[in-house]
């Protein structure tokens, strides 16, 4: 069996091809959008769903500059002569990404536009040599080049650089704009949204309406952010976001390419745990796979035939989205709940959500999660409800397991900073006192105001528990210690005053059971000698029993 490299990390068509890279075809997406006859098209599609790389394969394709026979040799689009014969490096290309715009502020985001712009010219350069530009215009085009142009010029530079490459050429420019909503996300994130969002607007749109020079435009990002004026105007806009029908299958990887990629690779067996992890995504009326995390774990697999998958999908960026969520006030917890339980909500859905929008409310939240691919919309002759509301809803699920870790973890990490500010001195006064009744009151009313996952496992209460108990000055816990014969689940220890509390727990299966299963616990700490390496201090030891978000605390 042929031994191929997985493409990880790679978004240049030419270099995954030249180095023989493992390449999941996807060139019928010029076949469709040369035949589409939009003046712009925008494919809205979640992080790591291969956009940057189709941008690439698209510029390789269109640029008058290559000759790129070779790169498309073998491939679908290459079976079609005439398509190849009329469109094949036989127009001047432009391609731009936004993806690294990431400034703290406005000044060093507006910066790092400059440096994008002015790296875009580099590759232009050989204009400047062409004696049928003006003074004016070589000028303009070394200050963009230069990085010392002022806002003016910047906003003004793709339609300037489209007008220069007309001129040189005599054809119309086609122009490839990738992840172009990046710089207002993240000027959403650290507080200058107006401003990046306001050079944005003018940047696009000077270069996109009624510019004569364009022969068609495609851009790709996570939001269609029509809000902010972006597409108005344009005379024949084409936007597909992921609940829209058209182009499903050129970002990610269906079913179908999925089983041949396992079966090139010899990894056939590992389909169900791939479905289960990195499956899920719904667009249109397709299921797609997120190629990133795909290629990653079979680039794994090749190394070590076995591994589990894991979360790649979470590493690539913050998830400042959750987060943001959580903090603001608006707390949907049994929705998040519901969600963790691996249930549907039925939300209604705004397409045009903006950045800004994000927590205005509850639907904008929701809309982003759904579109930046934390949910995806479940059919609704999937859903067993009887009560199905006649609404513009749709119901939305956490895509797989992937996501519900992201979710999770995102979720167990904001409550164990938000406990660090509330006031616990009730709960340790109680435990160092053994006052069992204040402790479980106290453990109730935190696990009222936590979310929680319904599957309601032990190891959910020991995340709950360590958290609750971690981060007092002078206290240290300690998780799965070994001590005596065994582990004990908590060991909450105070040096100062020579004092140890020992915790363990049991996940009780219905309100009922909760005192044997207190019982159980104390037993256990007796049985395997849990207290014996603290015996020269003053121990309290304690049994506690959870069902569901109630507790019971008894001890020894």
């Amino acid at each position: 069996m042929p031994v191929y490299t997985m493409p990880v990390g790679k978004s240049d068509f030419a270099k995954i091809r030249t180095d023989g890279d493992y390449y999941i075809d996807k060139t019928d997406l010029i076949k469709q959008i040369t035949s589409s006859g939009a003046e712009v098209t925008l494919f809205a599609r979640p992080r790591r769903f291969g956009k940057s790389l189709n941008m690439s394969m698209l510029q390789h394709f269109f640029d008058i500059r290559e000759n790129s026979e070779k790169l498309f040799e073998g491939l679908a689009v290459s079976k079609d002569k005439e398509l190849c014969d009329n469109w094949m490096n036989k127009y001047p290309t432009i391609l731009v990404s936004f993806k690294d715009v990431d400034g703290d502020d406005y000044e060093s985001a507006a910066d790092q536009l400059k440096g994008i712009i002015s790296k875009l010219y580099e590759s232009h350069k050989y204009l400047t040599e062409d004696n049928r530009f003006d003074e004016y215009e070589i000028e303009k085009f070394r200050s963009l080049l230069a990085l010392n142009s002022s806002d003016v010029n910047l906003k003004d530079s793709l339609n300037f650089l489209t007008k220069l490459l007309y001129n040189k050429y005599h054809k119309q420019v086609i122009l490839l704009i990738d992840e172009y909503d990046v710089p207002m996300a993240k000027g959403d994130a650290k507080g200058y949204y107006p401003q990046i969002t306001g050079i944005m607007r003018l940047m696009l749109s000077q270069a996109l309406k009624d510019n004569v020079y364009i022969k068609f435009a495609v851009l790709t990002g996570c939001l269609r952010i029509a809000k902010e004026s972006i597409f108005t105007g344009l005379n024949n806009p084409k936007i597909y976001s992921i609940l829209d029908y058209g182009f499903e299958e050129f970002f990610g990887f269906t079913d179908s390419e999925i089983d041949r990629l396992l079966a090139d690779t010899g990894f056939t067996e590992y389909k169900e745990k791939i479905r289960q992890w990195y499956d899920g995504y719904r667009f249109g009326d397709t299921e797609i796979y997120c190629p990133w995390d795909v290629l990653n774990y079979v680039s794994d697999l090749q190394h070590k035939a076995g591994l589990e998958p894991k979360n790649y999908w979470a590493n690539t960026s913050g998830n400042d989205i959750i987060r943001q969520y959580l903090e603001s006030g608006i707390n949907p917890q049994s929705d998040f709940e519901t969600l963790l339980a691996g249930g549907c909500i039925r939300k209604t859905i705004a397409e045009d959500v903006t950045y800004r929008d994000l927590l205005s409310s509850e639907e904008n939240f929701w809309s982003v999660l759904l579109m930046t691919g934390y949910l995806t919309v479940v059919p609704e002759k999937e859903v067993k409800d009887d009560n199905t509301p006649n609404d513009n809803g749709l119901y939305l699920r956490l895509v797989n397991n992937e996501i519900k870790e992201l979710f999770s973890r995102t979720v167990v990490s904001w409550f164990k900073e938000k406990v660090m500010t509330e006031d616990r001195t009730e709960l340790f006064g109680a435990i160092w006192n053994g006052d069992a009744e204040t402790i479980t009151d106290e453990l109730c009313g935190f696990l009222g105001d936590s979310i929680s996952f319904y599957d309601y496992h032990e190891n959910f209460y020991h995340a709950f528990l360590t958290g609750l108990l971690s981060g007092m000055k002078g206290i240290s816990v300690e998780s799965n210690r070994e001590t005596g014969t065994g582990r004990a689940d908590v060991i909450l220890k105070y040096p100062r005053k020579g004092l140890v509390a020992i915790f363990e727990f049991k996940s009780a299966k219905s309100e009922d059971e909760m005192d044997s299963k207190c019982n159980e616990a104390l037993q256990q700490i007796e049985t395997r000698k849990y207290s014996f390496p603290f015996r020269h201090s003053i121990i309290h030891k304690y049994g506690i029993a959870f069902f569901e978000k109630q507790c019971l605390v008894k001890n020894a």
